[in-house]
């Protein structure tokens, strides 16, 4: 399954900057930006923007990125799920998954993330897509944001349903292990019955073991 990537931009103004969101963003594009040193949640800055080239190389791979000027505040991520995962067992052409979404700290709290989510599902070509996400509580910053998990969680959720993304129930282990971890799924409009029960199927491994 192959879709165009129809690139989107919506400006955010705040009463010191102008932030910019775009994507999906090509390999290229994204190489000449700067990438702020506080984007840190998950590798060191310049890896983590050399990991961010070589998803939006991919073919289902999409990276929407916030900038001020010429550097990036923040991104989100789309790609097939890992080989490693349980989403990955069906080998589902149409499902992606939301994989990262980082905001610098300076720059929170002028709605960043759900402009990320939004400019996202902008294009249309997301409708043929189930776009999963796994929240984990132990990849949030607890620390640096305040909140505890479940006043973090409640942020995250409300973030994800920016872009259309709602809670669902799955009995995947690591998503089990903790009451706050969630799925989060949005199926787009175009999805046919039958990809809907493989993804069922998928996020319940266990119905009929007692």
């Amino acid at each position: 399954m192959k879709h165009p990537k129809t690139y989107n931009a919506k400006e955010i103004k705040t009463p010191t900057w102008s932030i910019f969101i775009e994507g999906p963003i090509s390999p290229e594009k994204l190489a000449t930006y700067d990438f702020h040193e506080g984007l840190v949640a998950f590798r060191q800055p310049k890896q983590q923007q050399k990991a961010l080239i070589e998803i939006a190389a991919l073919p289902e791979g999409r990276i929407i990125i916030a900038r001020q000027n010429d550097q990036i505040i923040g991104y989100v991520t789309y790609l097939y799920p890992d080989p490693l995962e349980r989403w990955s067992e069906g080998n589902m052409e149409e499902l992606i998954e939301l994989g990262a979404i980082e905001v610098a700290p300076e720059y929170r709290g002028f709605s960043v993330g759900k402009n990320l989510l939004k400019v996202s599902m902008m294009d249309d070509a997301m409708e043929d897509y189930i776009i999963i996400t796994t929240e984990y509580y132990w990849h949030w910053d607890l620390k640096g944001s305040g909140l505890n998990v479940w006043e973090y969680r409640k942020v995250m959720e409300k973030m994800m349903n920016a872009g259309g993304l709602e809670w669902y129930a799955t009995d995947e282990p690591e998503i089990s292990s903790h009451p706050a971890n969630c799925l989060m799924a949005k199926i787009g409009k175009r999805i046919q019955p039958n990809s809907i029960q493989q993804f069922d199927q998928l996020r319940f491994k266990n119905r009929f073991m007692y």
